[in-house]
């Protein structure tokens, strides 16, 4: 039976090639990067968040069963940890005394076909960086990660409702932001 070149790939790393697994990074780190990104507060965050999602996957290799895509497997790696690095910053937070404020304003929606024209996509992940973590996490799993209300509120031990609220006000959030950036490039 023929390996493809990933399944080459993945079997060199479980051998312990060094140089397999740095193929191997080098394959997926940019997409990665952009996956670690949107859950970051900024481009170091992310970095960070990437190395040790790298390691969790070198450390899980073993237990890809060559079931559904390699990508796909390692990002689900690089959400649970942006979810666990969260987890372990809210528990910090909460230690702390520290909340987050409720923002309950009216906006107004803006077509995607004006946001896409006007703004680029950098310029989309830094307004969705400086979410604050609890509606930037909720955002990112439900737009991006496709979860429904239900499945995040178990991963992050929320209410379903408190999921809900947290993707309405991120969404009032970005909405305000990119009319502020809208107004002034007109």
């Amino acid at each position: 039976m023929l390996l493809t070149e990933e399944q080459q790939l993945i079997r060199a790393c479980l051998n312990g090639n060094g140089s397999a697994f740095e193929a191997l990074y080098r394959r997926f780190a940019a997409k990665m990067l952009a996956v670690c990104q949107r859950y970051a507060h900024d481009k170091d965050e992310a970095k960070d968040l990437l190395q040790e999602g790298f390691i969790q996957v070198f450390e899980s290799l073993h237990k890809f069963r060559n079931e559904g895509s390699f990508e796909g497997w390692i990002r689900r790696i690089m959400v649970l940890t942006a979810l666990e690095q969260y987890r372990k910053d809210t528990r910090q937070r909460e230690s702390y005394g520290g909340s987050i404020e409720n923002i309950h304003e009216e906006y107004h929606p803006i077509s995607a076909d004006d946001i896409y024209s006007q703004m680029s996509f950098d310029e989309l992940i830094a307004m969705i960086q400086e979410l604050p973590p609890a509606y930037k996490i909720v955002f990112n799993l439900y737009v991006f990660e496709g979860m429904k209300h239900e499945e995040i509120a178990q991963k992050l031990n929320i209410s379903v409702g408190t999921s809900k609220s947290n993707l309405s006000d991120a969404r009032r959030i970005l909405q305000k932001k990119i009319e502020r950036v809208m107004l002034n490039l007109n």
